[in-house]
């Protein structure tokens, strides 16, 4: 198989796949396309040069492409292209190539990536659908050291052609006992917006200011993913008020068939009314009901609250991977190499 590698360290050069390849019609997974990793360069990590990597071959007549997004971490040092705004990151591709396919494309990859960096770190890659995997044996395949670990959880609910009704009654009990409860002669006003305004985008974040959360790590990115989802039909904001004033607040986008929970936060002095418990439940039931979604997806991170909504945890993990064949790699090499030894003996 003859394999085409390029590499370019800027996001214009890939500018001709953005509508298609690259695109909303190229690619389902939002965190898949060029726009979100061009929009987090630019607002969120404008100081990271981008080393963006693709191959492309031809198998049996049918063109496939491959593309892994990495960015610079340090002197020959390489990462993915990705931040906390990231439910996950893998490599991309396009034409419905075969597993081999994939496989061949990744390893070219990793090949040309060794005359840039000694070491690559890449996270939080997703297992179910073996991207971890993939990655880890192309680059091994390719001579580099590779070291694997859990890095994070996602914790998602697959519908399974459940109504609203029928996912609520495997809830908790204290969970629908709380809605039951906080409902009857409720004061909580419940809005749920599908188009984006400057009002209700306001409204959310005078509730993030107010809320437990940290300072938002990049508020004109979180806008700016709200109205192009909210142009694309995709999003959807959540908001509850009590007597006129917003108290919670949820950022979710509903696109082929999977709901993302991207963010949610709640006024602390209207906690008694438990409105960002009540926004949660309508939010559930206007995806499963009315979008009629397979899965809802609520990120990273492994708050215990989570598993009062959601059925499945899965893991997220990071690659650590060396090139062996420069010496800068030999100390990070060494150091694993006796850290596994010692815990091999830790475990005799």
């Amino acid at each position: 198989m003859i394999v085409n590698c390029e590499y370019h360290d800027n996001f214009a050069a890939l500018q001709a796949d953005r509508d298609n390849r690259l695109g909303r019609t190229g690619q389902p997974s939002l965190f898949d396309r060029l726009d979100w990793a061009e929009h987090l360069h630019r607002l969120c990590l404008p100081d990271r040069k981008p080393a963006l990597y693709s191959a492309s071959a031809n198998e049996a007549g049918h063109p496939g492409t491959a593309w892994l997004f990495l960015m610079g971490n340090g002197p020959m040092r390489l990462a993915a292209f990705a931040n906390w705004y990231n439910f996950s990151f893998r490599p991309v591709f396009h034409n419905g190539i075969t597993e081999t396919h994939k496989l061949a494309l990744l390893a070219q990859i990793a090949r040309k990536v060794s005359r840039k960096a000694h070491r690559v770190t890449l996270s939080p890659l997703p297992d179910e659908d073996q991207s971890a995997s993939l990655v880890e044996r192309a680059f091994w395949q390719a001579g580099w050291v590779v070291y694997r670990r859990v890095c994070d959880q996602n914790h998602i609910l697959s519908v399974r052609n459940r109504t609203f009704d029928e996912y609520w009654q495997s809830r908790p009990g204290q969970l629908r006992s709380t809605v039951r409860r906080k409902s009857k002669n409720s004061d909580v006003a419940l809005r749920i917006e599908t188009q984006f305004s400057d009002g209700a985008w306001k409204d959310y974040e005078s509730v993030y200011a107010k809320s437990w959360k940290p300072e938002e790590g990049n508020p004109d990115f979180l806008k700016h993913l709200a109205q192009q989802e909210g142009k694309a039909g995709c999003l959807r904001l959540g908001l509850a008020y009590v007597e006129g004033k917003a108290v919670a607040a949820q950022f979710w986008t509903v696109e082929n068939g999977v709901a993302l929970i991207h963010k949610l936060a709640h006024d602390e002095s209207a906690i008694k009314a438990s409105p960002g418990t009540l926004l949660s439940a309508a939010l559930f039931q206007h995806v499963i009901d009315q979008d009629k979604v397979r899965q809802i997806d609520f990120g990273t991170g492994n708050d215990r609250y989570k598993s009062d909504w959601m059925e499945e945890v899965r893991d997220r993990y990071e690659l650590d991977m060396f090139w062996p064949h420069n010496p800068l790699s030999w100390p990070y090499i060494a150091r694993n190499w006796l850290g596994e030894l010692v815990a091999r003996h830790r475990n005799r």
